[in-house]
Protein backbone atom coordinates (compact mmCIF):
# COMPACT_ATOMS: atom_id res chain seq x y z
CA UNK A 1 0.00 0.00 0.00
CA UNK A 2 0.67 3.51 0.02
CA UNK A 3 2.80 5.05 2.41
CA UNK A 4 1.79 7.80 4.60
CA UNK A 5 4.48 9.97 3.44
CA UNK A 6 3.01 9.15 0.02
CA UNK A 7 -0.25 10.22 0.64
CA UNK A 8 0.67 13.24 1.74
CA UNK A 9 2.25 14.20 -1.42
CA UNK A 10 -0.90 13.38 -3.22
CA UNK A 11 -2.68 16.05 -1.34
CA UNK A 12 -0.14 18.33 -1.17
CA UNK A 13 -0.33 18.04 -4.81
CA UNK A 14 -3.47 18.83 -5.43
CA UNK A 15 -4.59 21.06 -2.35
CA UNK A 16 -6.72 23.65 -3.23
CA UNK A 17 -7.52 25.16 -6.74
CA UNK A 18 -5.76 28.46 -5.81
CA UNK A 19 -4.02 27.17 -2.54
CA UNK A 20 -0.78 24.63 -2.77
CA UNK A 21 -0.19 22.71 -0.57
CA UNK A 22 3.90 22.70 1.06
CA UNK A 23 5.08 20.43 -1.50
CA UNK A 24 3.57 21.84 -4.52
CA UNK A 25 4.67 25.45 -3.49
CA UNK A 26 8.42 24.33 -2.83
CA UNK A 27 7.92 23.01 -6.33
CA UNK A 28 7.05 26.27 -7.64
CA UNK A 29 9.31 28.58 -6.03
CA UNK A 30 12.60 26.16 -6.78
CA UNK A 31 11.22 26.32 -10.53
CA UNK A 32 10.49 29.97 -10.67
CA UNK A 33 14.43 30.24 -8.90
CA UNK A 34 15.66 27.94 -11.01
CA UNK A 35 14.72 29.44 -14.47
CA UNK A 36 15.41 33.13 -13.32
CA UNK A 37 18.99 32.44 -12.31
CA UNK A 38 20.26 30.30 -14.76
CA UNK A 39 22.00 32.99 -16.33
CA UNK A 40 22.85 35.35 -13.50
CA UNK A 41 24.84 32.72 -11.77
CA UNK A 42 27.09 31.63 -14.11
CA UNK A 43 25.54 28.41 -15.45
CA UNK A 44 26.70 27.03 -17.77
CA UNK A 45 29.72 29.21 -18.33
CA UNK A 46 32.77 28.83 -16.72
CA UNK A 47 31.81 30.17 -13.51
CA UNK A 48 29.78 27.75 -12.68
CA UNK A 49 32.44 26.22 -10.31
CA UNK A 50 31.79 29.32 -8.24
CA UNK A 51 29.45 29.52 -4.67
CA UNK A 52 26.73 30.72 -7.00
CA UNK A 53 27.34 28.24 -9.27
CA UNK A 54 27.34 25.50 -6.67
CA UNK A 55 24.06 26.72 -4.86
CA UNK A 56 22.38 26.66 -7.98
CA UNK A 57 23.18 23.04 -8.99
CA UNK A 58 22.36 21.96 -5.23
CA UNK A 59 18.99 23.45 -5.43
CA UNK A 60 18.85 21.80 -9.26
CA UNK A 61 19.47 18.52 -7.51
CA UNK A 62 17.11 19.12 -4.90
CA UNK A 63 14.16 20.06 -7.71
CA UNK A 64 15.18 16.93 -9.75
CA UNK A 65 14.77 14.78 -6.80
CA UNK A 66 11.22 15.94 -5.85
CA UNK A 67 10.22 15.64 -9.29
CA UNK A 68 11.57 12.32 -9.82
CA UNK A 69 9.57 11.97 -5.67
CA UNK A 70 6.17 12.50 -7.66
CA UNK A 71 6.72 10.31 -10.39
CA UNK A 72 6.91 7.73 -8.73
CA UNK A 73 4.22 8.80 -6.82
CA UNK A 74 2.52 8.11 -9.99
CA UNK A 75 3.57 4.64 -10.74
CA UNK A 76 3.12 3.40 -6.85
CA UNK A 77 -0.37 5.20 -7.19
CA UNK A 78 -1.79 2.44 -10.37
CA UNK A 79 0.18 -0.26 -8.45
CA UNK A 80 -1.42 0.22 -5.29
CA UNK A 81 -4.86 2.25 -5.63
CA UNK A 82 -7.95 0.57 -5.98
CA UNK A 83 -9.71 0.94 -9.29
CA UNK A 84 -12.79 3.18 -7.94
CA UNK A 85 -9.75 5.40 -7.09
CA UNK A 86 -7.01 4.98 -9.48
CA UNK A 87 -10.02 5.97 -12.16
CA UNK A 88 -10.83 8.97 -10.31
CA UNK A 89 -7.62 10.47 -9.88
CA UNK A 90 -4.91 9.28 -11.73
CA UNK A 91 -6.06 11.77 -14.77
CA UNK A 92 -4.67 14.80 -12.48
CA UNK A 93 -1.39 12.68 -11.35
CA UNK A 94 -1.22 11.79 -14.96
CA UNK A 95 -0.91 15.44 -15.93
CA UNK A 96 1.53 16.66 -13.19
CA UNK A 97 3.99 13.42 -14.20
CA UNK A 98 4.15 14.59 -17.45
CA UNK A 99 4.47 17.98 -16.57
CA UNK A 100 7.39 17.31 -14.28
CA UNK A 101 8.82 14.84 -16.76
CA UNK A 102 9.50 18.00 -18.80
CA UNK A 103 9.98 20.73 -15.90
CA UNK A 104 12.53 18.45 -14.36
CA UNK A 105 14.51 17.94 -17.95
CA UNK A 106 14.58 21.89 -18.98
CA UNK A 107 15.98 22.13 -16.25
CA UNK A 108 18.86 19.80 -16.28
CA UNK A 109 19.39 21.27 -19.86
CA UNK A 110 19.56 25.02 -18.44
CA UNK A 111 22.75 23.38 -16.29
CA UNK A 112 24.23 22.01 -19.34
CA UNK A 113 23.39 23.95 -22.26
CA UNK A 114 26.27 26.33 -23.96
CA UNK A 115 24.34 28.96 -25.17
CA UNK A 116 24.09 31.47 -22.77
CA UNK A 117 20.53 33.39 -23.54
CA UNK A 118 17.84 34.88 -21.44
CA UNK A 119 14.83 32.09 -21.43
CA UNK A 120 12.22 34.14 -23.17
CA UNK A 121 8.00 33.86 -22.34
CA UNK A 122 5.37 33.81 -24.90
CA UNK A 123 2.94 36.75 -23.88
CA UNK A 124 0.20 36.94 -21.80
CA UNK A 125 -2.01 34.37 -22.52
CA UNK A 126 -6.14 33.94 -22.23
CA UNK A 127 -7.42 32.90 -19.26
CA UNK A 128 -8.80 29.44 -21.01
CA UNK A 129 -5.07 28.71 -22.23
CA UNK A 130 -4.24 27.09 -18.85
CA UNK A 131 -5.64 24.90 -16.49
CA UNK A 132 -6.13 25.87 -12.51
CA UNK A 133 -4.08 24.77 -9.95
CA UNK A 134 -0.12 23.61 -9.36
CA UNK A 135 -0.19 21.80 -13.32
CA UNK A 136 -1.16 25.49 -14.62
CA UNK A 137 1.31 27.25 -12.79
CA UNK A 138 3.77 25.00 -13.75
CA UNK A 139 2.91 25.14 -17.51
CA UNK A 140 2.82 28.98 -17.52
CA UNK A 141 6.64 28.81 -16.07
CA UNK A 142 7.53 26.97 -19.17
CA UNK A 143 8.83 28.90 -22.22
CA UNK A 144 5.99 27.48 -24.42
CA UNK A 145 3.77 27.30 -21.84
CA UNK A 146 0.90 29.24 -24.05
CA UNK A 147 0.80 26.63 -26.67
CA UNK A 148 -2.38 25.15 -25.18
CA UNK A 149 -2.76 21.81 -27.51
CA UNK A 150 0.30 20.93 -25.96
CA UNK A 151 -1.05 20.30 -22.47
CA UNK A 152 -4.54 19.09 -23.41
CA UNK A 153 -4.50 15.41 -23.82
CA UNK A 154 -6.82 12.55 -23.04
CA UNK A 155 -5.11 10.52 -20.54
CA UNK A 156 -4.76 6.64 -21.45
CA UNK A 157 -7.64 4.47 -21.06
CA UNK A 158 -5.16 1.34 -19.33
CA UNK A 159 -3.01 3.40 -16.33
CA UNK A 160 0.69 2.24 -16.78
CA UNK A 161 2.98 1.83 -13.89
CA UNK A 162 5.99 2.62 -16.22
CA UNK A 163 8.54 5.05 -14.73
CA UNK A 164 10.21 7.16 -17.47
CA UNK A 165 13.01 9.77 -17.30
CA UNK A 166 13.55 12.40 -19.38
CA UNK A 167 17.19 14.03 -19.47
CA UNK A 168 19.39 15.91 -22.35
CA UNK A 169 21.51 14.12 -24.31
CA UNK A 170 25.37 12.83 -22.28
CA UNK A 171 28.61 12.27 -24.00
CA UNK A 172 28.08 8.38 -23.03
CA UNK A 173 24.89 8.49 -25.54
CA UNK A 174 27.60 9.67 -28.57
CA UNK A 175 29.86 7.21 -30.07
CA UNK A 176 31.91 9.09 -32.42
CA UNK A 177 30.05 11.68 -34.66
CA UNK A 178 27.11 9.26 -34.70
CA UNK A 179 25.26 6.46 -33.39
CA UNK A 180 26.90 3.18 -33.11
CA UNK A 181 26.72 -0.32 -31.52
CA UNK A 182 28.21 -0.29 -27.90
CA UNK A 183 26.14 3.46 -27.49
CA UNK A 184 22.81 3.48 -25.64
CA UNK A 185 20.96 5.60 -28.04
CA UNK A 186 21.49 2.36 -30.91
CA UNK A 187 18.52 0.79 -28.99
CA UNK A 188 16.19 3.33 -29.09
CA UNK A 189 14.35 2.14 -32.25
CA UNK A 190 15.14 -1.94 -31.52
CA UNK A 191 16.44 -2.18 -34.90
CA UNK A 192 19.50 -4.65 -35.78
CA UNK A 193 20.48 -2.07 -38.35
CA UNK A 194 23.56 0.09 -37.48
CA UNK A 195 23.02 2.68 -39.94
CA UNK A 196 19.27 3.26 -38.90
CA UNK A 197 20.22 4.96 -36.00
CA UNK A 198 22.25 7.43 -37.54
CA UNK A 199 20.27 7.96 -40.20
CA UNK A 200 17.62 9.05 -37.63
CA UNK A 201 19.77 10.79 -35.09
CA UNK A 202 23.64 11.11 -36.46
CA UNK A 203 23.14 14.65 -38.34
CA UNK A 204 21.66 15.84 -34.89
CA UNK A 205 24.08 14.40 -32.61
CA UNK A 206 26.92 15.83 -34.98
CA UNK A 207 25.54 19.00 -35.46
CA UNK A 208 23.00 20.10 -33.04
CA UNK A 209 23.83 17.91 -29.92
CA UNK A 210 22.66 20.87 -27.13
CA UNK A 211 18.82 20.34 -28.32
CA UNK A 212 18.50 16.79 -28.25
CA UNK A 213 16.57 14.82 -25.32
CA UNK A 214 16.53 11.08 -24.68
CA UNK A 215 13.72 9.16 -22.82
CA UNK A 216 14.03 6.20 -20.83
CA UNK A 217 12.43 3.76 -19.13
CA UNK A 218 13.22 0.36 -17.04
CA UNK A 219 14.75 -1.26 -20.08
CA UNK A 220 16.71 1.78 -21.18
CA UNK A 221 16.43 4.68 -23.57
CA UNK A 222 13.47 4.41 -25.55
CA UNK A 223 12.45 7.63 -27.45
CA UNK A 224 14.24 10.58 -28.17
CA UNK A 225 13.45 14.61 -29.34
CA UNK A 226 15.88 16.60 -31.27
CA UNK A 227 16.02 20.18 -32.79
CA UNK A 228 17.97 22.29 -34.48
CA UNK A 229 17.68 25.58 -33.88
CA UNK A 230 18.75 27.89 -36.73
CA UNK A 231 17.26 24.68 -39.32
CA UNK A 232 18.54 26.63 -42.74
CA UNK A 233 22.06 26.37 -41.00
CA UNK A 234 21.85 23.27 -40.16
CA UNK A 235 20.30 21.80 -43.48
CA UNK A 236 23.50 23.59 -45.24
CA UNK A 237 25.79 21.74 -42.29
CA UNK A 238 24.30 18.40 -43.36
CA UNK A 239 24.20 18.24 -46.62
CA UNK A 240 27.80 19.79 -47.05
CA UNK A 241 29.72 17.88 -44.20
CA UNK A 242 28.07 15.39 -42.28
CA UNK A 243 26.27 13.56 -45.33
CA UNK A 244 29.67 12.79 -47.64
CA UNK A 245 31.47 11.97 -44.64
CA UNK A 246 28.61 9.08 -43.85
CA UNK A 247 28.39 7.94 -47.38
CA UNK A 248 32.02 7.28 -47.12
CA UNK A 249 31.47 5.58 -43.95
CA UNK A 250 28.35 3.42 -45.18
CA UNK A 251 29.11 2.80 -49.03
CA UNK A 252 26.08 2.00 -51.55
CA UNK A 253 27.20 -1.65 -51.89
CA UNK A 254 27.05 -2.72 -48.06
CA UNK A 255 23.36 -2.96 -48.37
CA UNK A 256 23.26 -6.08 -50.55
CA UNK A 257 23.19 -7.94 -47.26
CA UNK A 258 21.66 -6.30 -45.10
CA UNK A 259 18.71 -6.16 -43.29
CA UNK A 260 15.65 -4.10 -44.84
CA UNK A 261 15.69 -1.49 -42.30
CA UNK A 262 19.40 -1.82 -42.74
CA UNK A 263 18.90 -0.91 -46.41
CA UNK A 264 16.28 1.58 -46.39
CA UNK A 265 18.74 3.73 -44.49
CA UNK A 266 21.71 3.30 -46.64
CA UNK A 267 19.11 4.65 -49.89
CA UNK A 268 18.46 7.42 -47.46
CA UNK A 269 22.10 8.31 -47.42
CA UNK A 270 22.85 8.22 -50.84
CA UNK A 271 19.48 10.00 -51.98
CA UNK A 272 19.79 13.52 -52.27
CA UNK A 273 17.72 15.28 -49.57
CA UNK A 274 14.08 17.05 -50.60
CA UNK A 275 15.23 21.25 -50.42
CA UNK A 276 13.14 22.81 -47.62
CA UNK A 277 11.32 25.83 -49.39
CA UNK A 278 12.21 29.31 -47.85
CA UNK A 279 9.03 30.33 -46.76
CA UNK A 280 8.79 27.56 -44.26
CA UNK A 281 12.62 28.57 -42.76
CA UNK A 282 11.28 32.14 -42.64
CA UNK A 283 7.79 31.27 -40.95
CA UNK A 284 9.62 28.46 -38.93
CA UNK A 285 12.60 28.95 -38.56
CA UNK A 286 13.74 25.63 -36.09
CA UNK A 287 13.61 21.61 -37.59
CA UNK A 288 12.23 18.89 -34.85
CA UNK A 289 12.60 15.18 -34.91
CA UNK A 290 10.70 12.90 -32.26
CA UNK A 291 10.10 9.26 -32.15
CA UNK A 292 9.54 6.51 -29.79
CA UNK A 293 10.49 2.58 -29.63
CA UNK A 294 6.99 0.76 -30.05
CA UNK A 295 6.92 -0.48 -26.22
CA UNK A 296 6.20 2.96 -25.59
CA UNK A 297 2.58 3.23 -25.66
CA UNK A 298 1.96 6.00 -23.02
CA UNK A 299 1.02 9.48 -25.12
CA UNK A 300 2.40 11.36 -22.29
CA UNK A 301 5.86 10.61 -22.00
CA UNK A 302 5.98 11.34 -26.04
CA UNK A 303 4.53 14.99 -25.34
CA UNK A 304 6.80 15.16 -22.32
CA UNK A 305 9.38 15.24 -24.66
CA UNK A 306 7.75 17.22 -27.05
CA UNK A 307 7.29 19.90 -24.52
CA UNK A 308 10.73 20.31 -23.18
CA UNK A 309 12.33 20.37 -26.76
CA UNK A 310 10.28 23.24 -28.00
CA UNK A 311 10.68 25.17 -24.20
CA UNK A 312 14.76 24.18 -24.93
CA UNK A 313 14.37 26.23 -28.50
CA UNK A 314 11.83 28.54 -27.67
CA UNK A 315 14.58 29.98 -24.57
CA UNK A 316 16.94 30.40 -27.45
CA UNK A 317 14.26 32.39 -29.52
CA UNK A 318 13.11 30.30 -32.16
CA UNK A 319 9.60 31.76 -33.29
CA UNK A 320 8.57 28.11 -35.11
CA UNK A 321 8.90 25.11 -35.94
CA UNK A 322 8.77 22.00 -38.94
CA UNK A 323 9.32 18.85 -38.86
CA UNK A 324 10.07 16.44 -42.20
CA UNK A 325 8.03 13.63 -42.52
CA UNK A 326 7.74 10.99 -45.23
CA UNK A 327 3.99 11.35 -46.82
CA UNK A 328 4.07 7.21 -46.64
CA UNK A 329 5.31 6.80 -43.10
CA UNK A 330 1.86 6.31 -41.32
CA UNK A 331 3.59 5.80 -37.95
CA UNK A 332 5.09 8.56 -37.57
CA UNK A 333 2.20 10.63 -39.04
CA UNK A 334 0.53 8.78 -36.62
CA UNK A 335 2.85 9.64 -33.48
CA UNK A 336 2.28 13.52 -34.94
CA UNK A 337 -0.75 13.44 -34.75
CA UNK A 338 -1.01 11.76 -31.31
CA UNK A 339 0.84 15.35 -30.16
CA UNK A 340 -1.67 17.42 -31.34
Amino acid sequence: PLTLGEVRMLVELFYLPYHHGPLAQHLLEEFRWLRANSLSVGVPAAASDTCEGGRWRGRAQSFQWLCAQACRLHSRFVSCAGRALLYDLHPYLWDIRNMLLAASAFVLWLGCQSIAAPVLLGGDAEPWARRGGLLGELQALLPVGNSCDLFYHPPPLFPSSQLYLLRPLLPLDKVGKGVGQGSPLHDIQLSDAPALPVRLLGSFLSLSPEYTFVLEDEGGPCGYAAGALCAEDFLQQRDSSWLPATRDKYPRDLGADAPALGQEALLFFHAEPPAVPMPVLRRFPSLVQLGTAPRVLDVGASRSMAVCLLSALRANGSRGVFCQVNAADRQQLSFYSKLG
